[in-house]
């Protein structure tokens, strides 16, 4: 049985502290959210964690692990390659209490691009025709749909840690993925909402978003890709390998 030393930044509403756990793992093949949770099960039930389905699928249980924004279920002792973890909440973000924060502007931000195909709607409910999709359309946007909406690229980017007003990755790489979708018509509205000064032009091709993304969707790229798009005044998205 090892001994782990695990430092969390707690936060109960008023004050900010950094608390420390020992705690006796079986095997290093374990989870930081298993760490967590055994902490609070054995150790301390005041701690506040968010998490659901422990597979790097639903996005809630992301948090600062010795320095970079991660997924706590995907991130195992193993590859820490260290006895003593530090955890803490994601950054650019309000914290609730404890490593739990506050992801709704994040989806406000997302709403704000129209995550939907848009076509005409007479088209859509008045008639019977399919909207198919060759594999090479399908090409065009598929990686960057895999987005599970963590907020772990909002937390690595450094244009929202001085501006809360920038759309960020997660909401751009969502204008990208449906604007280059062949079945949608909506380039044009979603243009006038991330051509400004708080969509696309902020973003200095940083691409720390890209290098935390636990999916591999790379928003950094989708990013660029909306910039030359408007920039070649093209009536679709463009896209390169």
């Amino acid at each position: 049985m090892k001994s782990v030393v695990i430092k969390l930044k707690r936060y109960d509403g008023q004050k900010t502290w950094w608390q420390e756990y020992k705690v006796e793992v079986p095997s290093e093949k374990i989870s930081v959210l298993d760490l967590l949770v055994k902490i609070r099960e054995e150790q301390d039930p005041t701690l506040a964690v968010r998490y659901s389905c422990r597979m790097a699928i639903c996005g809630s249980c992301g948090m600062v692990i010795n320095g970079v924004p991660r997924l706590a279920c995907q991130t195992l002792l193993s590859e820490l390659k260290s006895g003593h973890i530090t955890v803490e909440p994601i950054w650019n973000h309000r914290v609730i209490k404890d490593l739990v924060v506050d992801l709704e502007p994040d989806f406000e931000k997302v709403k704000k691009v129209k995550p939907y195909i848009i076509r005409d709607v007479k088209e859509i409910y008045e008639t019977d025709k399919e909207f198919g999709q060759k594999p090479e359309e399908l090409e065009k946007y598929y990686n960057f749909a895999y987005c599970i909406q963590c907020g772990l690229c909002m937390a690595a980017c450094p244009i929202l840690a001085t501006n809360e007003k920038f759309l960020g990755p997660m909401a751009l790489n969502a204008a990208y993925r449906w604007s280059a979708d062949s079945r949608d018509k909506g380039w044009e509205e979603r243009k006038l909402i991330i051509d400004t000064d708080d969509g696309i032009w902020p973003c200095h091709i940083a691409y720390t978003c890209s290098a935390v993304c636990p999916r591999g969707v790379d928003p950094g790229f989708s990013i660029q890709l909306l910039k030359v798009s408007i920039l070649k005044r093209s009536k679709k998205p463009t896209y390169a390998k």
